[in-house]
């Protein structure tokens, strides 16, 4: 088969999506290689390394007026360059599809990641709702099958756009594996070193937004006070957000207990910060990943923390409980005292950190590169 990508966010994108395209674009590569890969990139960047796969080749805007107008080649015009080179099955990894694609010989399949904007349109700019709401129900009607990457996931395409369930197939996702390896004691220290961390912390890792809940941490470190001195490291960006955060530690004189890591100059400077190769010895000198979200499509640091054998805080809502399974520490996200608990709980019961390090590795295998690969391989071959 020759199977195509959207690449956009693989090549562009350091977060979530750029994660997920790497990560399955990779997988499916390595574990299915008698396949053809292209992908469609409007700009290719070193941020993804496709060199060391015989399989994948890269398709960019190729005439002046492609080059030009790289958002139209993406959205639509992209669809000549797919019929040139005999697509079989064309894949959008970020919730849409060339317009029209459906009028074409090419099969394809969309990924919806979440339809958060749904929920809580407030928490974003009106006028990209609309065009959310337009690109992702577009793709849904329109493509020959559609990935969920969770059941949460699932469950809103059919009751929010009307989807039948034969349509949807929830696969869920990998993450890097390099979360899943011991990082020595040396290269930790070496790390910890470089980004000057404390000798305990807690972990957040996410953009600050409001559903992502950092204030409610806050507010959680804010009642131990006296209790419990471990501070918290957090890596992410945000924007108005991360200012109430930050005016409310100021406020209960807490802010000397949060270290913003994205903010430093090391990290604004490190190309490892950056690529997040970094980020597993982080996350193991850790002593939890706290990710209280109010909701999410899937919760990658949650798997992330999983691989690296630290123990997990997370929401006993939306989808957090399917990339949890029985490994985290379930709170309710509105509930800072739970959160504390939770947070105390992981600093003095060694019994039950111990456990729930069993716990997440054994669940994380149900995560795999492959796993997740063969997932998605399936839905290809039965178009």
């Amino acid at each position: 088969m020759k199977i195509a990508f959207d690449a956009k966010r693989a090549y562009q994108n350091a977060t979530g999506l750029g994660h997920y395209s790497r990560t399955l674009i990779s997988s499916l590569a390595s574990f299915y290689s008698s396949e053809d890969y292209y992908l469609c990139a409007p700009k290719v960047t070193n941020r993804f390394a496709t060199e060391r796969f015989k399989n994948v080749e890269n398709i960019t805007p190729g005439d002046f007026l492609s080059k030009k107008f790289k958002s139209a080649w993406r959205s639509s015009w992209v669809k000549k360059d797919l019929k040139k080179r005999g697509i079989d099955i064309y894949h959008g990894l970020s919730n849409e599809i060339p317009f029209r694609i459906q009028n074409t010989s090419v099969r394809s399949v969309v990924t919806i990641h979440d339809l958060i904007f749904e929920r809580y349109p407030q928490q974003y700019n009106w006028l990209d709702v609309q065009i959310y709401r337009q690109k992702f129900k577009y793709a849904c009607r329109n493509a020959d099958q559609i990935i969920a990457i969770s059941q949460q996931t699932k469950e809103d395409i059919i009751d929010l756009y009307k989807i039948p369930e034969y349509k949807i197939t929830v696969c869920y996702q990998s993450c890097e594996p390099r979360f899943a390896k011991t990082i020595s004691e040396m290269d930790k220290l070496r790390i910890k070193e470089i980004y000057e961390l404390p000798d305990c912390f807690f972990l957040y890792v996410g953009s600050m937004i409001e559903r992502k809940n950092l204030l409610n941490i806050c507010k959680a470190l804010h009642e131990l006070k006296g209790k419990l001195e471990i501070p918290l490291v957090v890596i992410g960006s945000g924007g108005a957000y991360k200012q109430k955060v930050k005016e409310y530690l100021r406020k209960y004189e807490i802010d000397k207990k949060v270290l913003f890591l994205s903010e430093t100059d090391q990290a604004k400077i490190s190309v490892n910060f950056q690529s997040s190769t970094d980020f597993p010895a982080i996350y193991q000198l850790s002593s939890g990943l706290i990710y209280p979200s109010v909701f999410e499509g899937f919760g990658l640091p949650v798997l992330e923390a999983l691989w690296s054998r630290v123990p997990v805080i997370t929401s006993n809502i939306s989808c957090l409980p399917e990339t949890g399974g029985d490994a985290a520490y379930y709170v309710d996200p509105h509930s800072p005292s739970q959160i504390a608990e939770g947070m105390l709980q992981l600093a003095t019961n060694t019994t039950l950190v111990k456990e729930m390090q069993e716990k997440g590795w054994k669940h994380a295998q149900n995560f795999t590169a492959q796993k997740c690969a063969a997932e998605v391989m399936e839905v290809y071959l039965r178009m």
